[in-house]
């Protein structure tokens, strides 16, 4: 195999925002900031926008809402109803 030719994995934590979940994970992804685990070793941190904690779906806070009658629509095309 070729030398250097993948990027390196390390131990990162990623980090929630708006909810203060985080966890403990590999990636390749890179970062100046960094944070001490449970664990008590440090680690860098990776912000991301939604996890399992915040994204509707995994909460049960998700409404399935159908918006301009696109069932009736599709139903009515296709003679379904």
């Amino acid at each position: 195999m070729k030398k250097d030719l993948h990027p390196t994995l390390n131990k990162v934590i990623f980090l929630d925002p708006s909810c203060g979940f985080s966890f403990l994970s590999a990636s390749t992804k890179h970062s100046q900031e960094t944070m001490e685990w449970e664990d008590g070793n440090t680690y860098p941190v990776i912000r991301v926008d939604t996890s399992s904690a915040s994204h509707p779906f995994f909460t049960g806070k998700q409404r399935n809402v159908d918006i301009g009658g696109r069932v009736d629509r599709f139903n009515k095309k296709y003679n379904l109803k």
